[in-house]
């Protein structure tokens, strides 16, 4: 499934992002960037303790600041770590609104062409997916709006509900 935005390809995945071919993968990550449940450490087991070490040494960092690593054994040639929580795995709309924009604004700094994100806040965070969707897209839509290096951007998530609440999202929105 996909949607086209302003000549930006939006793709709804329902699976392991850690199989993704794509610039980068994006990690909700915690303050401290330790690589433990979720997401981060799906990250962690499908390419490498390395990325963690990569991570750590780069940290700790602040929400709304974002930091990119090596993506050891994945497809991928970045993971781009950004800060949903810290270590109360505590998180809020303005937490996840910060962390993707940090995330794209990574982006842009390395000028990639297609990225990957999961449901920021969803898991560990325990946040509302259809908010979290819903947070999400409108991010997206501001960074095409400006103008964006990004050509393919891909909401990936293992919960078939997650990707469905992207794609709402999207048609709401976009």
């Amino acid at each position: 499934m996909s949607k086209t935005y302003k000549g930006v390809v939006l793709e709804f995945y329902h699976g392991d992002i850690t199989k993704l071919e794509v610039d980068a993968i994006v990690n909700a990550a915690n303050t401290k960037l330790v690589m433990g449940g979720g997401v981060a450490g799906a990250i962690k087991r499908a390419g490498g303790v390395e990325i963690e070490k990569e991570a750590v040494a780069k940290g700790p960092i602040k929400i709304g600041e974002a930091v990119e690593t090596t993506a050891g054994r994945l497809k991928a040639k970045y993971v781009i770590h950004t800060p949903t929580m810290e270590l109360d795995f505590k998180t809020d709309e303005n937490k996840i609104r910060l962390a993707m924009k940090a995330a794209l604004n990574k982006a842009k700094e390395l000028d990639i062409r297609s990225i990957a994100f999961p449901a920021l806040g969803t898991g560990v965070g325990g946040f509302s997916k259809a908010e979290a969707a819903k947070i999400m897209i409108e991010e997206i839509k501001k960074v095409i709006d400006e103008g964006t290096s990004l050509e393919r951007i891909v909401l990936a998530d293992i919960s078939a509900e997650q990707v469905e609440e992207y794609r709402k999202k999207a048609e709401e929105l976009l």
